[in-house]
């Protein structure tokens, strides 16, 4: 049975966080503050550690150099950037405050499995695989997981297929896989499939022969011979019309070609990357895509995991971004306010790193001070679901599964339970809250208590059945 420690000194929290874990076969122990978790436990004895970030005395962090066990580090939604920090610093992961049952659980598995089969990497390891991968940013499991498979597949001369959502750097990945390989001293073409004509892209990419059509007035190689010794990538190969996969298979079987209007072929050396945000094995059973080019091309696939799944990394992606534009249009440094942060974590970013993009260089154009405000990033909080953090989508059927809470720097008073084993979920905290001091706080006072907009306030109060006491501060007289 998988033995795990939590320091959290809310008692409510830290006893229903012990009783999830416990009902589902943890073998659990708790302490209140780091000095406690050092003076009665073996750190190294437990397969993970719970800490909250804020504790008396020392940070949750401080457990991190004390024992070679992951640490899971738990913040509330106005501490994401600590969080982030707390990541460089070497814990395993991070989870922000309010979270529900099911996503404590998947995570603390998630670890616990991970670490048994795969050690943390030594101090510095890291960082040395994020240095060969031509400046992408992240460390989160699925980029690591990424980073090496980019590593293993880079030197050889396999054909890649890179998937991912429009916007999540599948052009990045190609240059890190070329810039690793033997043919980093030859050119890398990159082609965007979906950008060129139907009617020309046949042209584009094998060449034609003078006299080949109308307007084919001298001989012109084609794209795949220009990159011959070196790279060719072919985003979005998915808008390939049927006509053009068939010669590109034939390219890919026999490395020749044959220009349009030549009736020789001419033998090539390219290593060939393709990329697209579409299924291609559906639309090959539909017949939108040759299926046996499918399978040449699916020789070795990578996932490009979206923003919104890439949760730790998303403020150090944002901060890069940020330093950058600040550099290329001339400003000094800059700096994300707390509620830019906030909006930066939760924002779900349909349009993934390249919208983040736009979004701080629009940001510091508009910037008049020295810190940037969620305003100037167009994204709006009240907009932004809670439950959508870490890349989660809304649920409203789990709301009531929830733990935790957005407090420490507001620090309302605690809640007593007059059962201390009990359960407590985060709409019982939500509704003892804001009964026991609506006769003392305005509504805008609670909602910055409770870390939440006041529209979210108003929106809680309706599902809960939470009446408003408009005149409670008069009637106290």
């Amino acid at each position: 049975m998988p033995r795990i420690l939590i320091v959290e000194d809310e008692d409510v929290i830290r006893l229903a966080l012990r009783r999830l874990l416990e009902r589902n076969d943890y073998q659990v122990d708790e302490a209140g503050s780091v000095q406690e978790a050092l003076g009665r436990f073996d750190l190294n004895s437990y397969q993970l550690l719970i800490s909250d970030l804020r504790l008396p005395g020392a940070p949750g962090t401080e457990l991190i150099s004390k024992t070679e066990r992951p640490v899971l580090i738990m913040t509330s939604y106005a501490s994401l950037k600590s969080a982030v920090d707390s990541m460089k610093q070497g814990a395993i992961d991070y989870i922000a405050k309010p979270f529900d049952h099911d996503e404590m659980l998947e995570t603390v598995a998630r670890i616990i499995a991970d670490n048994a089969s795969n050690p943390p990497p030594m101090p510095g390891q890291q960082k040395a695989l994020q240095a060969d991968t031509s400046g992408m940013i992240g460390s989160c499991k699925p980029m690591q997981r990424l980073y090496e498979y980019i590593n293993r597949v880079a030197p050889t001369d396999t054909t890649v297929l890179v998937h991912g959502e429009t916007g999540t750097g599948k052009e990045l990945v190609a240059r890190a896989i070329h810039s690793q390989s033997t043919r980093a001293s030859k050119p890398i073409v990159c082609v965007n499939c979906a950008a060129i004509p139907e009617t020309l892209i046949e042209s584009e990419l094998f060449g034609y022969e003078k006299g080949a059509f109308t307007g084919a007035n001298a001989n012109r190689i084609g794209l795949i011979e220009a990159a011959d010794g070196g790279t060719l990538f072919l985003d979005e190969i998915g808008e390939l019309p049927l006509e053009a996969q068939a010669r590109l298979l034939r390219f890919i079987q026999e490395d020749e070609i044959r220009r349009i209007g030549s009736v020789e072929s001419n033998k090539v050396d390219v290593r060939l990357i393709c990329a697209t945000h579409r299924d291609l094995k559906d639309m090959a059973h539909n017949g939108r895509f040759r299926e046996d080019l499918y399978y040449r091309i699916n020789v070795m696939k990578l996932e490009l995991p979206p923003l919104r799944e890439r949760g730790k990394d998303i403020l150090e992606i944002a901060e890069t971004l940020l330093s950058r534009r600040c550099e290329a249009l001339g400003r000094g440094p800059l700096k994300f306010s707390p509620k830019a942060i906030q909006a930066i974590t939760t924002y779900v970013w349909p349009g993934n790193i390249r919208e983040l993009e736009n979004a701080v260089e629009r940001a510091v154009i508009l910037c008049e001070g020295d810190e940037i405000d969620n305003e100037l990033l167009d994204i709006d909080l009240e907009l932004v679901d809670i439950s959508q953090i870490r890349g989660r989508k809304p649920d409203r059927n789990r709301s009531s599964n929830n733990l935790g809470s957005d407090r420490k720097d507001s620090r309302p008073s605690r809640v007593r339970s007059s059962d201390p084993a009990e359960d407590l979920s985060l709409e019982d905290y939500f509704q003892r809250f804001v009964l026991e001091h609506q006769d003392s706080m305005s509504e805008t006072e609670l909602a910055q208590k409770l870390g939440v907009s006041r529209k979210c306030l108003w929106e809680r109060r309706q599902r809960l059945g939470i009446p408003r006491k408009k005149s409670s501060r008069s009637s106290s007289n």
